[in-house]
């Protein structure tokens, strides 16, 4: 009787440990399941944070573009032109010339006008960070200096033009002998490569350095009158360029710039038109420009930034 009470209390504990620890376990996982639903809640509820690239400096970051359209004044260093055709073959030697300005007014604003003035455009791409390919026209204009007096050097078989040399020279001041232009113009179409560096940046103001070098075509247009010739008045590939460049680009609002420009080049034309029609006609010349420009240009990003 004594052994089956002991049994019997035995059993009762038992249970009671077994009701507890199935209490507890429940209470454990209770537990761990409402943290675990409190972290995926806040997983849940975080937003995802998206990595702001912030906008480049303008001219500076590959991929940016620019447009430019200016206005420009050059000077010439005097040249020796040379001149063959059929019955002569002579040469005019240290000719002096000059640029031709347009008169400021409406005509440097109206579209229809605009390639009566001396005028640059330029498009840039960048390549590399600070690095940009520029494709540029610089229509300059070229006029020989009409009142000089020129060493003269060859032979004329005109008589009438053969008396016009005296003592070795020529007086070119009564246009009948020679005009000599290239005004609609001395057309440099060249592709450059130019280095690019912020020196200023403010809010909304950049001050931006470039230099660099060109290389292209001269095709000119050039107005030439020849011993009474008809004038010959047609473009035309009559020889090469290169330069060397700098600039200052003051970049408005990171967008808009204005741009100052100083240039330094060589000029070599050996096949320039002298008479309007096919004969073997043509003259040849080389010498150096310098040329500073101004005007109002547009930079901007081909990537989207936040």
């Amino acid at each position: 009787m004594q052994i089956q009470f002991l049994l019997l209390k035995t059993m009762l504990r038992m249970k009671n440990l077994l009701v507890a620890g199935i209490l507890m376990s429940g209470i454990a996982f209770g537990q761990v399941k409402k943290d675990t639903l409190e972290r995926e809640y806040k997983l849940e509820a975080t937003p995802y944070k998206v990595e702001k690239k912030e906008k480049p400096l303008p001219l500076s970051k590959k991929g940016q573009m620019f447009a430019f359209f200016g206005w420009n004044r050059g000077a010439f260093s005097n040249s020796d032109i040379h001149f063959s055709g059929n019955g002569y073959d002579f040469q005019l030697n240290n000719v002096a010339a000059r640029d031709k300005p347009t008169k400021f007014g409406i005509v440097y604003f109206d579209p229809s006008w605009f390639t009566v003035t001396q005028y640059n455009f330029r498009i840039g791409y960048f390549i590399k960070d600070n690095l940009a390919l520029v494709l540029g026209i610089d229509h300059m204009k070229y006029v020989m200096k009409q009142n000089q007096t020129v060493d003269f050097s060859g032979y004329i078989s005109d008589p009438k033009y053969a008396a016009m040399v005296q003592n070795g020279q020529v007086n070119l001041a009564d246009e009948q002998f020679l005009t000599f232009e290239h005004t609609d113009g001395l057309n440099y179409e060249n592709l450059g490569l130019e280095k690019y560096k912020n020196l200023v940046h403010k809010k909304n103001i950049d001050l931006v350095w470039s230099y660099g070098a060109g290389l292209g075509v001269m095709f000119p247009k050039s107005n030439i009158k020849l011993f009474g010739n008809e004038r010959s008045d047609r473009f035309h590939v009559a020889g090469m360029g290169a330069d060397l460049r700098s600039s200052l680009n003051m970049v408005f609002w990171k967008n808009w710039m204005l741009r100052a420009e100083v240039k330094a080049g060589y000029i070599n034309m050996w096949d320039i038109k002298t008479t309007l029609n096919n004969k073997p006609d043509k003259a040849r010349q080389d010498f150096v420009f310098g040329q500073a420009l101004a005007g109002i240009g547009y930079t901007f990003n081909t990537k989207k930034y936040n």
